[in-house]
């Protein structure tokens, strides 16, 4: 017996299937966006950034609820690498 066997996947129909690719494009844009103001903005704050990345992170659970891991391996690096590059002494 398989592990797929044991543990079977739920199906999603396709209303689902599609929210889910919309919701996964709304994150890719915002996390776009936040990099984008990271880089961009000079009156930006590092408290600011801070907030920003902590409200994408609440607003990525709440589209993706028990998916922290996955936040924390794709969009979360990518967010602090923006905050680190910005940020650093010079």
């Amino acid at each position: 017996m398989g592990l797929s066997e044991q543990f079977p996947e739920p199906r999603m129909n396709e209303a689902e299937l599609a929210q889910e690719a919309k919701n996964i494009r709304r994150l890719q844009i915002m996390v776009g966006m936040i990099i984008s103001v990271i880089y961009q903005d000079p009156s930006l704050t590092l408290e600011q950034a801070s907030e920003m990345v902590s409200n994408a992170r609440t607003a990525a659970l709440a589209m993706f609820p028990e998916k922290e891991l996955a936040w924390n391996i794709l969009y979360r690096p990518r967010l602090y690498r923006a905050i680190e590059e910005r940020f650093r002494p010079q």
